[in-house]
């Protein structure tokens, strides 16, 4: 990933409950973010395009784009859209895929861009990050973060479950790249950011000690604030390192060597409590073992669809899969079968632990 712009500018609004999108006319309003009015909606298409019609008599002089696919040719054509109009803002509705096209597309193009996400899938709702498919794989481009930020629980409750608990290990797994970071500070002296630990760990320290279950309105704001205080966390220190560490080697590993395995937050969370384990911190392990079991989420190998085998050799891999960055992975850099013994007692401990 590019490094990012730093920057300690923050939205002029998040406004996360229900009801949201039906008020997204008024916030649009608001001469900081449209003075004229003209505004570009995207939305993807099937829902997305349903969202626009329901929102469309509060728009004003709003146009109306669909894209499909989350790829980087999408963003670039929507780009030339924008490019023909003289827009205030874009604004994104729809999962990550269309904000992420919507985030890329208005950036290129210097529009201050508005995130309106349905579900709560990853960090992408408020991040300084693009993440888009290119050339057969998926490229990460730096971007501005959006101006304003709008999450409707009315729409993520009636989304897969799937893509809220997908959400969970992502903002979990900030409390292990966090930890990476720190190592890194203590190893190597590398730099680090007091401010950005601390959005990227509160977020996360709420969400993993929340007593509710994924279809609580409680912890569903609590979901939508820690993965916003996940992207805020990106943009205030100008990179990805406060969520992204060996949890995310893991899994850009197991997404190289075995594709379609599983959904992004899914393989970040595995891989944070596999971290937390190797570690040797016994109490967090225990921290969100508890909060990944609770809600669903692959503890073990095996829950995501993969053998002991193949998950130490992703472990194994994933240091190659960023070379830049030091994480627990780096700093015990241990040959496959070292790593086969600790999945062994980590399994163990799993076991002991969730009884």
């Amino acid at each position: 990933m590019p490094l990012l712009a730093r920057t300690v500018n923050t939205p002029l609004a998040i406004d996360v409950r229900r009801g949201a999108i039906a008020d997204l006319g008024p916030l649009l309003a608001d001469r900081r973010i449209s003075a004229g009015g003209h505004v570009a909606v995207v939305v993807g298409p099937g829902q997305g395009e349903r969202i626009a019609e329901l929102i469309r008599p509060g728009l004003g002089n709003a146009d109306v784009f669909t894209v499909t696919g989350g790829s980087l040719d999408a963003a670039q054509e929507l780009g030339e859209g924008l490019r023909r109009r003289s827009y205030d803002a874009v604004v994104g509705i729809g999962g990550g895929r269309t904000i992420d096209t919507a985030k890329y597309a208005a950036s290129r193009y210097a529009i201050p861009m508005v995130s309106v996400a349905t579900s709560l899938a990853n960090d992408g709702i408020a991040s300084p990050v693009a993440s888009l498919d290119h050339d057969g794989g998926k490229g990460s481009y730096g971007v501005h973060i959006p101006i304003a930020i709008v999450v409707d629980l009315d729409f993520v409750e009636n989304g897969p479950d799937r893509q809220t608990q997908a959400g969970i290990g992502d903002a979990v797994s900030n409390l292990s790249a966090v930890a990476d970071w720190e190592l890194a500070h203590r190893v190597r002296d590398e730099p680090i950011d007091g401010l950005a630990v601390t959005l990227a760990r509160t977020g996360a320290e709420a969400l993993v000690n929340h007593p509710g279950k994924f279809t609580d309105d409680g912890f569903l704001t609590a979901l939508a604030e820690a993965l916003i205080l996940g992207g805020l966390a990106m943009s205030v220190c100008g990179s990805s390192r406060p969520a992204s560490g060996g949890c995310h080697e893991i899994s850009h590993a197991i997404d190289h060597l075995n594709p379609g395995t599983g959904s992004h937050g899914e393989q970040v969370g595995l891989g944070a409590l596999f971290c937390t384990y190797l570690r040797g911190d016994l109490e967090r392990f225990g921290q969100i073992a508890s909060c990944l079991h609770r809600h669903g989420l692959p503890t073990t190998p095996a829950d995501l669809g993969l053998t002991d085998e193949q998950f130490v050799a992703a472990v194994a891999y994933a240091p190659q899969t960023r070379p830049d960055r030091y994480t627990i992975l780096e700093h015990l850099d241990l040959p496959p079968e070292a790593f086969g013994e600790r999945l062994a007692n980590y399994v163990d401990a799993l076991r002991e632990h969730l009884g």
